[in-house]
């Protein structure tokens, strides 16, 4: 059974932190891309960082440079997204989404395979 999980969502204040993670259970992280999404009400959804595989580099949507790291923890089979300096235009469902390709695209959503159900960031004082 082939399953992504995304936690650690929640209200939180402007200018404040957050750490989403994405763990995987029926398959390993190790040799997929993984990206982390966003949409807010009424909004498409849009690609907010990738992580590849097979040159590890990271990659992010210029709204989020400078605030948000994406990181990969093989030993617990779990891709990480820490959000820093948040914003309230930052208040989104976030989903993570795993490519078997390896490598991040352009368009972050190309070759994804799996999606997991989101977990939801409100930023509001």
């Amino acid at each position: 059974q082939v399953q992504l999980v995304e936690s650690g969502g929640g209200l939180v204040q402007p200018g404040g932190s957050l750490r989403l993670s994405c763990a995987a259970s029926g398959f390993t992280l190790d040799y997929s891309a993984v990206g982390w999404f966003r949409q807010a009400p009424g909004k498409e959804r849009e690609g907010v960082s990738c992580i590849s595989n097979s040159d590890g580099n990271t990659y992010y949507a210029d709204f989020v440079k400078g605030r948000f790291t994406i990181s990969r923890d093989k030993s617990k089979n779990t891709v990480y997204l820490q959000m820093n300096s948040l914003k309230p235009e930052d208040t989104a469902v976030y989903y993570c989404a795993t490519s078997s390709i390896g490598v991040c695209y352009r368009k972050f959503d190309y070759g994804m395979d799996y999606w997991g159900k989101g977990t939801l960031v409100t930023v509001s004082s």
